[in-house]
């Protein structure tokens, strides 16, 4: 049902849109849409015969052509790039003869008279077959190889084969309807993501009707809202928990147990350059002790760098554990990082368990997936990203050039790259060891590479032992450069000082030993030949962190189940944000007989921030479609560990949804860091409510139905801007949120005039121009914030919204709105008694220009200071240093 309403409202958003009107007896369309185009040569080529025991046809295809030429290069490249093979699609017929004038205040589209006003005679569903361009390249295919080299399409025309629903053209035929496939007139594409419908509905299809799904016997009292809230645990504790590099020193690792006696086992353990060892603890409650192991640190990677608070580590400690953990994150308080060092420790307590990690958004999985590789934990073969997501992955800047080298076909061209180049090394190996000559043809497999180590390598290693055992004295100082067997290979024959310690032999022994190791892993990749069995393999059996978006598994789910796709973790992010069965799915991913496997789940998130997204409120309001099972887990009393430390904003910043959270403190960073004590330039305070009043006589708009706007606000906010960047900002350390689409779009066009390429500021965009709710879980230096309303709060009374509106930003919060009108609301009371701590007139330092030392307690000179009455007035200044930058 909500499917149905979001597709419902997208197509009387495009029908309200497009403007159908009646010309010389033919409806035209006088208005456009970036997600419809208007069709011609609508033709029913195929309907195939029923299949045995069904009356309806097995396939009914039909192809149409639309023209890209109306729309600019950006939406071209959109349309092609946005139809794959089975994607949804939607086609409307539009009889502008058929409009009827039916009194309303505003159209609804869940009025049962909506069609009638914009002349719709029908809709109908099809899913894509393929796409082709004016040389009849195909642009639509699904095949993972494809993507990575798309073809340039030719021309702007595109000739389109769908599938129509058959269960519908049977029936438009019984009934005599099938007159409206020539009136079909526009095509609907909507956003990929919720145009994931489909799939997700056939997996609920699937958990629903198919075979018993069992979960975990230790989830399912708390999955149906019974038994004891706290006990819900995965398995018997281990005895001791390996924190890895979780602390950054012995110091650090004293201060995480406050209250606990700490007792560390003294050994040989020698700290490394950086004084960094790992630890594995074994922690006492009862008892409120700790006792540490430490044990050497490794040398290949640099490890985590961040110095955990005494609430993380608990985190940490508790999402090692196996059973249910909840993290409850307030607004900067290291939420991905301490999901990142959980990761890290799973793997390596357990290098054989698998871990899912699961977010909402693409853009918080890639944040996650990044720091994760950065890292450098877990090795680069064992990670994979699903779904399309991972092409914004950046990752040749982190590891590899490759874009893409962390999807499924990404990772299968990584890998038979890696697996050449030590191949390559084997074949030095050999070379150096007299076996073969360098002039040989003869090439390596993985097959042969380990035979070659167990007749030709370790059997070196063995004599070199026995060797050493001969020797008079043996100590790991010993010199044993003259009986060690790879000299030629490691060139130590070139060096003068003719010195290898046995401890320096023995570490070479073991990267011989990891080469070989490494490409045993390597070895089935050379028996499976085609691309999908590769891929299958590398999901299935190789790698040991995989991440994907919880709509992404929704999508895939029964591809994992016919896989065998089995694992032992779960980590989610943004579990606030998700709908309570969009959290379910991805631990459904296993088939019944693995499904006992799963031993953990960690949810991350902040049920004080805004919930899942639901369009109709119906739902949201009388069945708490809108609780996520995050939320529900806290209502039900599940154990929760909140972080009480916010690094992210100025102190006084952080005041404005303080109060939300039980004992939220600030980190030091927050409270000593240069920058955060540094002043904001040319502003005289580091945050601020500005009363905006009406402008040219009036305060918010309703040019359309549910689209509200306020120009004097997006005047105000879009001078600013300019000011901000003419005295020296970074234009990208500046976002700009707004609370209604329509002053999100408002802002763009004045953003887009002001800002235009005949202007001294051309080119110049600010971070994000984005609504509250598409921002949440991003942040900023500057954020210019604009509440919109003036006659009422609309839904701006939910406290959850005001919260994630005020923690965007990290150095300066300027919000602009109707003061009365909020100071009204007594849901926002406690927020609006720290906003009325400031001036409600925007106060500037004139003259004053980014790079300034000046501190933030620091005094200012009443003739620096400037009291900005209106939005004429900053207007004014804004144009006067506009025209002294073209005049100089």
């Amino acid at each position: 049902l909500e499917s149905a309403h979001g597709i419902r409202s997208d197509l009387a958003d495009v029908a309200k849109r497009v403007q159908p009107a009646l010309r010389s007896d033919k409806t035209v369309f006088q208005g456009w849409s970036r997600k419809a185009l208007e069709i011609r040569d609508f033709d029913i080529k195929t309907v195939k015969n029923p299949r045995l025991g069904t009356s309806i046809p097995d396939a009914v295809i039909a192809t149409f052509y639309y023209d890209l030429k109306v729309l600019s290069s950006q939406l071209q490249q959109e349309w092609d790039d946005g139809i794959r093979e089975m994607d949804a699609m939607f086609l409307m017929a539009f009889d502008a003869s058929a409009k009827e004038v039916i009194e309303a205040d505003q159209p609804k589209e869940d009025d049962p008279a909506f069609p009638k006003r914009f002349g719709i005679v029908g809709v109908r569903g099809c899913t894509v077959v393929s796409v082709t361009d004016e040389k009849g390249t195909v642009l639509s295919g699904s095949d993972k190889a494809w993507q990575e080299t798309p073809p340039r399409p030719v021309g702007t025309v595109r000739c389109i084969q769908v599938q129509i629903d058959p269960a519908q053209y049977a029936e438009d035929v019984r009934n005599g309807m099938t007159h409206i496939y020539d009136k079909l007139n526009l095509v609907v594409k909507r956003d990929a993501r919720t145009n994931n419908f489909h799939s997700l509905l056939s997996t609920l299809v699937e958990i629903l009707s198919g075979p018993a799904m069992q979960i975990p016997a230790w989830m399912q009292n708390i999955l149906l809202g019974y038994g004891d809230p706290t006990k819900c645990k995965g398995g018997k504790k281990p005895d001791r928990l390996d924190f890895s590099d979780t602390f950054i020193n012995r110091e650090h690792l004293l201060q995480s147990f406050p209250g606990y006696e700490i007792k560390v086992a003294e050994g040989t353990i020698e700290e490394n350059e950086a004084n960094r060892v790992n630890y594995q603890l074994k922690v006492l409650e009862s008892k409120k002790k700790v006792e540490a192991i430490p044990y050497p640190f490794p040398t290949d990677f640099a490890g985590n760098s961040v110095r955990f608070t005494p609430r993380q580590v608990e985190a940490i400690q508790s999402g090692n554990n196996p059973g249910l953990t909840l993290i409850v994150g307030p607004p900067g308080t290291g939420k991905t990082d301490v999901a990142v060092q959980i990761i890290a420790n799973l793997y390596k307590t357990n290098p054989g368990h698998r871990t899912l990690i699961i977010t909402h958004s693409n853009a918080a999985l890639n944040d996650i997936f990044a720091k994760v590789m950065i890292r450098g934990d877990v090795p680069p073969r064992y990670l994979l990203r699903l779904g399309s997501g991972e092409r914004a992955l950046q990752t040749h800047v982190y590891m590899d050039e490759s874009e893409e080298a962390y999807s499924k076909a990404g990772r299968v061209a990584h890998t038979l790259q890696k697996r050449n180049e030590l191949l390559s090394y084997v074949q030095a190996l050999s070379v150096s060891l007299k076996i073969t000559k360098a002039s040989d043809n003869s090439e390596y497999t993985c097959e042969s590479s380990s035979y070659f180590y167990l007749h030709h390598v370790q059997s070196r290693m063995e004599i070199f032992e026995k060797k050493v055992k001969g020797l008079k004295s043996v100590e790991e100082s010993t010199n044993v450069i003259e009986i060690f067997p790879f000299s030629n290979y490691f060139k130590l024959s070139q060096t003068e000082t003719k010195l290898l310690t046995l401890k320096e032999a023995r570490v070479m022994f073991a990267q011989l030993g990891a080469l070989f190791e490494e490409l045993k892993e390597y070895r089935p990749l050379e028996l499976l030949r085609t691309q999908r069995q590769r891929t299958n393999y590398l999901l299935t059996k190789q790698a040991k962190v995989i991440a994907m978006t919880c709509t992404h598994a929704s999508m895939i789910r029964s591809q994992l189940m016919d896989l065998k796709f089995q694992y032992d973790s779960v980590v989610m992010e943004e579990a606030g944000q998700m709908l309570e069965v969009e959290t379910f799915i991805p631990l459904l991913l296993q088939p019944g007989e693995h499904s006992q496997r799963l031993k953990r789940l960690v949810l991350i998130g902040d049920h004080n921030q805004l919930p899942p997204v639901v369009k109709n409120r119906s739902f949201q309001k009388y069945s708490r479609f809108d609780q996520s099972m995050f939320s529900r887990f806290i209502r039900l009393g599940v154990p929760a560990i909140q972080l009480n430390c916010q690094g992210r904003a100025r102190p006084e910043i952080a005041n404005l949804y303080r109060w939300r959270y039980d004992d939220l403190q600030d980190l030091d960073l927050a409270e000593a860091s240069t920058t955060y004590n540094s002043a904001n330039a040319g502003f005289v305070h580091t945050f601020q409510f500005v009363n905006v009043p009406d402008y040219q006589g009036r305060g918010e708009s309703n040019p359309a139905p549910y689209v509200f706007q306020n120009l004097g606000e997006a005047e105000y906010i879009v001078a600013l801007f300019q000011y901000m960047v003419l005295i020296g900002y970074n234009p990208k350390k500046i976002s700009i949120l707004t609370t209604y689409n329509g002053q999100k779009n408002l802002i763009q066009d004045i953003i887009a005039q002001r800002c235009g390429s005949s202007t001294p500021l051309a080119g110049v965009k600010p971070g994000a121009i984005s609504t509250v709710d598409q921002y949440q879980g991003q942040q900023n230096d500057i954020i210019l914030l604009s509440f919109v309303r003036t006659s009422s709060l609309g839904f701006m009374r939910d406290v959850r919204r005001l919260v994630v509106a005020t923690s965007r930003s990290r150095l300066g919060l300027y919000a602009f709105g109707r003061l009365s009108l909020f100071d009204g609301c007594h849901e926002l009371k406690r927020a609006m008694n720290v906003f009325h701590s400031k001036p409600h007139k925007l106060e500037l330092v004139i003259g004053e220009h980014f790079g300034s030392l000046r501190q933030q307690d620091e005094s200012i000179p009443d003739d620096k200071s400037y009291e900005i009455e209106d939005v004429e007035t900053l207007g004014s200044i804004v144009h006067s240093m506009l025209q002294q930058q073209i005049s100089s």
